[in-house]
């Protein structure tokens, strides 16, 4: 297991990486269809958590190596669609009131433009609108590369949630469902219970998080789409775990996108609780 001297020495290597990693690839043919995943992405701290840095680094081993990454975080809800910069930029600190060292870290993925035309061409085909947008990735998306993948090496690109209405996520995810043959990893970034007035209080997590994180696994380990999508009224404790429910769109996308492979079996390759939020899930899932 990586020590927390090793994950932070990570994090003082990234001005270094980044320097490195500004060469645009080329893609080459892929050699098989990838899965779909939703990760816990947590605050920037999550980069202090040797364990969880760990878990993602060990699960990043064990995928496919993919041609490239398509992020849909939490942290980026615009309509219409936006699809984010095709060439690296100055990453989104969308966050306040942290240790200096937060607004240092770097994350010079290589850009997608190759991605981005075939995003385009489905979402057009989709009879779904777009726009075009130069933001750079926010947290939801470079803090878990930079444990997964952190030497920055494979073209990034994000794309925002159109909105929060369900429904349109899952469809969302089954238009994009066709990059996975691609060699694409579409990868929906949030937490599956996330309560910030209630999620750090006491050191265990509490009954409502539990509930909803036992539904969760069911729903998704059954590939339930109906119950997915209809949360918020057949959940358990849903508006107590989710009081806004952006940290939990990012899975309806992940879902969708593995909705039409009946060979996609869903497994948790990532369990358990925040050490720092004891009520926020680390309950991350791979489709396929």
């Amino acid at each position: 297991m990586m020590k927390r001297r090793d994950a932070l020495r990570v994090l003082a290597g990234l001005p270094v990486i980044a320097a490195a990693c500004r060469q645009e690839p080329t893609m080459t043919a892929p050699t098989t269809t990838m899965p779909v995943i939703f990760l816990a992405h947590g605050a920037p701290m999550l980069l202090d958590d040797a364990g969880w840095v760990a878990e993602l680094a060990a699960w990043a081993r064990a995928l496919p190596t993919p041609r490239a990454i398509l992020m849909v975080s939490a942290h980026w809800d615009q309509r219409p669609l936006r699809i984010g910069a095709t060439t690296p930029q100055p990453l989104v600190y969308d966050f306040t009131g942290f240790p200096d060292k937060y607004y240092r870290l770097r994350y010079a993925s290589p850009g997608a433009p190759e991605l981005a035309g075939r995003v385009e061409a489905l979402l057009r085909a989709g009879g779904r609108s777009f726009e075009r947008s130069p933001r750079g990735l926010d947290h939801g998306a470079y803090v878990p590369l930079l444990a997964m993948y952190p030497a920055a090496d494979v073209p990034v690109l994000q794309i925002s949630m159109p909105g929060l209405d369900a429904a349109d996520l899952f469809a969302l995810g089954r238009q994009l469902a066709p990059l996975r043959h691609d060699g694409v990893l579409i990868v929906g970034s949030g937490f599956l219970t996330h309560n910030m007035r209630e999620g750090f209080q006491g050191d265990r997590p509490a009954g409502w998080a539990i509930e909803f994180d036992a539904w969760a696994a069911d729903a998704l380990g059954r590939r339930d789409a109906d119950a997915l999508i209809d949360f918020q009224r057949v959940a358990p404790a849903a508006t107590r775990a989710l009081p806004t429910w952006e940290h939990y769109a990012p899975v309806l996308v992940a879902a969708g996108a593995a909705a039409d492979d009946a060979a996609a079996v869903a497994s948790f390759p990532i369990e358990g609780w925040w050490s720092l939020a004891p009520s926020f899930s680390k309950r991350s899932v791979q489709f396929g």
